[in-house]
Formats: C-alpha cells, structure tokens, sequence
C-alpha cells in the first residue's frame, strides 16, 4: 500500500517536471503508437512505390522502398525491444535519443523521394510530391508526438526535401504559393504535435492524480479499519471492565450502606459520642452517591454501546410526570421553589419504556430544581405535539447557561461553569443519559437557556409512540361466551 503511494505521488510530480516515471510512460506510449502504425505505413510505401513507377524507373523506386522499409523496421525493432524490457532496466534519456534517431532516418528516407523526383518536370508529379510530402508528415507527426525530439527529426529532413525539390521553380508563379502552403502545413503539424504532447500530459497527469487518490482512499480506509478494530476491542475492554467493577464495587456498597443505616438509626443503643451519628449519616451518603454514579455510569454505557434493552408497554406520560413531582415536592419545598404542572386534558397512553421515561422526567426535574435559585419557579408542561405525538417540558427561572456551555454539558461527565461555582454535587451524566434514552425511543431532546433568563429542556415523543396511532391486536376468539359469566359452567 505504501509503495503504490509513493509510486502514484512520483507520478503526479512528475507530469510537470519532467521525471523518469513520466518519460518512461510517454516514451512506452510512442513505441505503441509505432508497432501499431506500422502495418498501414508498409501499405501506404508500396502504394506510393507503385504510382512513382509513372515516373521513375523500377529498380530506383524499389531502392527507395527498401531504404524506407528498412527505417521503419529499424524503428519498429527499436519499440518492440524497449516494450520487452523491465521497467527497471530502461534509461530514459537513451532510449529517447534512440527514438529520435530512428525517425531521423524515417525522415531522410522521405526526404530523399524529393531528390528522386527533382528531374521529372511534369507539373502532376509536383503535386503528386506535395501530397506524398504531406501524408507522411501527418502520419509521422501523430506517431511521434509523444516525443517532441523526435518530430523535429522527422519533420526537418521533409522540410528541406520539400525545399530542395521546389528551389528550380520556386520563382515561378503559379509554384509559389504551392510551396508556401507546404511550408505551412509542415509548420501546423509541428503545432499539431506540440499540442497532442500536451493533451497526454494532462491526461496522464489526471490519471496519476486519480491513483494517487485511489491509493490515498485504500490507505484510509485500511486505517479506519484499524481504528475501528481497536475502538471495537477497547468498547468490549470496557464492557468486561464495567461489568466486572459493577459486581465488585455493590457487593462491599450493600455492606456499607447496609450497617451504616443500622448505626445511623441506633438499632442496638445509642452511641457513646453523639458526633458517630454524624460520621454514620456521612457514610450513608457517600455510598448512595457512589451507588448512583456506579449505576449512571452502567446506564450510560449501555445506552451509548446499544445495550440498552427497552421494555416496553402502556404507559400514561402525564402520570410519569405526576409521580415524578410527588417525589421531589419535599425538596423542592426545602430549596424554597415552586413547581407548576400544566398538562392537556384527555392524553392517550403512550408505547414506552416506563422505567426509561421516569428516569428521564426525573433526571430533568432535578436539575431544574438544583439550579434553581430559592423563590424560583419550575414550570412543566405535557401536551401534543403539531405531527401528533407528545412531549413534556421543564423550564426554570434559574441563571441559565452560556451558549457555549450547552455542548459541554451535554458530554459525558461535563458540567457547567454554575455547577462549579456553586460546588453542586452531580456527575455530569444526567444529560447524555436522558439524550440516549429519548432517541432510544426514536424522540428528539432539546436544551435551549439564555443568561439570566432561565432553561428550558424538551423531550418529544413521535407520533409512532402514541397508542391511538398504533395498529389494533386482534381480539381472541370469544364465540359461545357472554360477558361477565366467563367461567360459568
């Protein structure tokens, strides 16, 4: 993977600068060019032999055949041997200069068709040489544009064949411009080169930039892969941890909370030294927090691992609520705050967790109550929502939370500057649980405060959950049965 990496970088840095992986390909795609041209260019000289028999006799057009044939053998020889060798044995900068002297000599085999015909003064021969002229500048112009060198070494020998073959009657009129016009043509192809070297360039440019992209991906993903591997191993690392601690840390807990309620109650005396019964209540405490952390911590890993076992059944959201403020009224009239329910007449039950969604209303009740300052008020709110399900909100009047606190707070074991300041005890996971749970059930929970202003927390139900929207069971099969006689003989 590493290899083709760099091969593919080399590639790319080289399509504008000219390195060795890069003359190599251009030089390869030239020797391609010249074994495939070369069937239609031994067809192309016979033909040409043939008509100049018009002309010249037999046995010099036949030399001239043999002295081309045998520059485009030399060439084709030339391209086979460079596409036979490993890739590792090339010299770039030899065989570029042999390349460029094989069409040399094609060159100045074309060229020497002009000092064939210099003697015939049929003025169809003239056009006949600037049309032979012509199409072997075309064809040789496209076989080696892949080598800049090269078409200049072919096209210069037909150049001054070209000139050499007009110069006697270059000053008469009608041969004038014929001449011009083959200058010219010769001077487009060599554009016409130039430009096909440069559109290959592009291309191969883009296709290294796409393999060095390929490979770039496949290393990607082979590190995602490991990374995922690893994430996965230390996720069941943690599980194992959690588990076993779980069992480990409750067993000495049930000991601790166990006797320190039996010495804070005085079960068998009173104490000696009255301050005991301080350190008992103490104690007691301690362990129900880390009792509460232990299981947040579970909670949260379940959720967060997609352990989370949902039981779900009927359950009334405005009676969760209900229970909810009947538990937390007594401390909620020892911090001096107010709590108002509103909820909507006539709210059908719901197809939810029941334990989940007490969690839940639990955990947000609290909060607004811890942050809410005495004489403060916290107002929840159960109804439908516009789409047909249902939600329930609690807001406070309390100093809210700084924009940029909201994220924070929302992270596993993250707390707000507030709760620091004011030392209030909380782990910091009742949030993301309460977030797990709701989207567990396919809801949205949103936290929306503003300083000074006061908290709001929405968690919405979909309308899936609603049990009016849900699809009747079947009812059993009651024929021969009447209401209120079941089991009646």
């Amino acid at each position: 993977m590493a290899n083709r990496l760099r091969e593919a970088r080399e590639k790319l840095s080289s399509a504008r600068a000219g390195n060795v992986n890069f003359d190599l390909e251009l030089l390869r795609l030239y020797a391609e060019g010249r074994i495939a041209a070369i069937l239609p260019q031994i067809m192309m000289c016979q033909a040409i032999a043939a008509m100049t028999t018009l002309w010249l006799p037999t046995l010099v057009v036949l030399i001239w055949l043999s002295f081309t044939l045998s520059a485009l053998a030399l060439a084709c020889l030339l391209a086979r041997r460079f596409l036979k060798l490993d890739r590792a044995e090339l010299d770039a900068r030899a065989w570029y200069a042999r390349f460029t002297f094989a069409e040399a000599v094609n060159g100045a085999a074309w060229a020497s068709f002009a000092i064939l015909m210099a003697g015939v003064g049929d003025h169809w021969a003239t056009t006949y040489v600037m049309v032979v002229f012509m199409l072997a500048a075309a064809i040789h112009t496209v076989v080696a544009a892949f080598v800049p060198a090269a078409v200049y070494a072919v096209l210069a020998p037909l150049a001054a064949g070209v000139v050499f073959y007009m110069a006697p009657t270059t000053l008469q009129g009608p041969v004038a411009p014929l001449t011009l016009l083959a200058c010219a043509t010769l001077l487009y192809f060599v554009i016409l080169a130039r430009r096909i070297y440069a559109s290959h360039i592009d291309s191969l440019a883009f296709q290294s930039e796409k393999d060095m992209l390929i490979a770039e991906l496949e290393q990607a993903k082979a590190n995602s892969d490991e990374a995922r591997r690893r994430a996965e191993e230390a996720s069941l690392a943690k599980s194992r941890f959690l588990a076993t601690m779980s069992h480990e840390l409750r067993t000495p807990l049930n000991a601790i909370l166990g006797f320190s309620e039996v010495m804070k109650n005085e079960l068998f005396g009173a104490h000696a030294v009255a301050a005991y019964r301080d350190y008992c209540n103490d104690i007691h405490a301690s362990g129900t927090h880390l009792l509460m952390l232990i299981n947040e911590i579970l909670d949260l890993s379940r959720v967060e691992a997609g352990r989370y076992e949902l039981k779900e059944e009927s359950v009334s959201l405005p009676g969760v609520i209900d229970d909810c403020l009947r538990l937390l009224t007594l401390r909620a009239r020892k911090r001096e705050v107010t709590m108002t329910d509103v909820v909507e007449p006539n709210m059908p039950r719901i197809w939810a967790d029941e334990r989940a969604m007490r969690q839940v209303a639990l955990n947000l009740l609290t909060n607004a109550i811890k942050f809410t300052p005495p004489g403060g008020q916290v107002v929840v709110k159960v109804g439908w929502t516009k789409v047909g399900g249902q939600y329930f909100s609690v807001r406070d009047n309390g100093p809210g939370i700084p924009e940029n606190e909201i994220p924070v707070i929302m992270s596993s074991f993250g707390r707000g500057s507030m709760a620091q300041k004011n030392a209030d005890e909380g782990t910091g996971l009742g949030l993301p649980i309460v977030k797990g749970l709701v989207e567990l059930h396919g809801g949205t929970f949103t936290l929306r405060s503003k300083l000074r202003e006061g908290t709001e927390v929405l968690v919405i139900l979909p309308p899936e959950r609603v049990m009016n929207s849900l699809p009747q069971m079947a009812a059993p099969e009651t024929a021969g049965r009447k209401p209120g006689l079941r089991g009646a003989a």
